[in-house]
């Protein structure tokens, strides 16, 4: 593989497993001139693990902006930049985005190096059939702020992924099981392709109390999946079914004849057919 000069690579690292490191993302970190991390010291001990040598600037989220112009500055001099972060892919909760678009605005290549990715890996363990998610990331870490956030977040339809830290799980499952539906499905996924990999799937009702039941179920990184929101439940007559009243019943048919037809034609209850027939009729629909 030929590294680029002038580009910056965003590369994807394992989530816990070193040997989830692709092939591709070696040879970059290989030929890359720098590397950008979130975590120097972090990304040494992976780097030595793999017996590349390379030259190392911070690029973290306190400093991020700073960085950019660093990295915007190495790319202008011909240099290839590779990003990292601590675990996973760079700028997916985790610092890189403003980097991303500072060297995109300065008019520099971005080549995404692909690989693991925390809140994929845990969909792919989770046997959810809903057919959207949405990636939410982390919630506010105050309670009152996380509950609005999820009030609002409670009528889309599809499956919710998180992001969250050790010392917050419990409240944050607390508060899903308090202001989501009971029956949704809930997954805890924790410290995905390490020794202590867990994936809990049940009820979210059943969360809270998971949890409580072993110490060690609330250790380590987590993705919490929960399930889409139960469909629906349609007040009054679908609007197909009031078509065909107000069809039939421009016909001049009896009221009882045209629910009894109503009802072979959409499926609808035919004593709410009925009912409605009767308002239309009378002028109060």
């Amino acid at each position: 593989m030929t590294i680029e000069s002038s580009v910056l690579y965003v590369v994807a690292t394992p989530l816990g497993n070193l040997a989830d490191l692709s092939p591709r993302a070696q040879e970059v970190l290989r030929g890359a001139a720098w590397i950008a991390a979130e975590d120097t010291r972090h990304t040494q001990g992976l780097l030595t693990h793999f017996a590349i040598s390379a030259r190392l600037l911070a690029a973290h989220e306190h400093n991020e902006r700073h960085a950019a112009e660093q990295i915007i500055d190495k790319l202008a001099a011909g240099d290839a930049v590779a990003l990292v972060s601590d675990a996973g892919t760079p700028a997916v909760s985790d610092p890189g985005a403003k980097v991303v678009e500072a060297v995109r605005a300065a008019g520099f290549k971005v080549i995404p190096i692909p690989g693991p990715s925390a809140a994929v890996t845990a969909l792919s363990a989770a046997g959810l059939t809903d057919a959207r998610w949405l990636f939410v990331g982390f919630l506010p870490a105050k309670g009152g702020e996380r509950r609005r956030e999820l009030e609002a977040l409670k009528p889309v339809p599809a499956a919710l992924v998180f992001y969250e830290a050790p010392h917050r799980i419990v409240d944050m499952v607390a508060d899903l099981a308090a202001t989501l539906e009971p029956g949704r499905t809930l997954v805890i996924a924790r410290e995905l392709t390490k020794t202590f990999e867990q994936i809990h799937v049940g009820p979210l009702a059943d969360g809270p109390a998971w949890l409580a039941a072993d110490p060690n179920h609330q250790r380590g990184e987590f993705v919490v999946i929960v399930g889409s929101p139960p469909p629906a439940v349609e007040e009054g007559l679908p609007a197909e079914a009031e078509r065909v009243l107000a069809l039939l019943l421009g016909e001049g048919l009896p009221v009882k004849q045209v629910a009894k037809l109503a009802a072979a034609l959409t499926g609808a209850p035919k004593n709410a057919l009925y009912a409605r027939a009767l308002e239309l009729k009378d002028g109060a629909g």
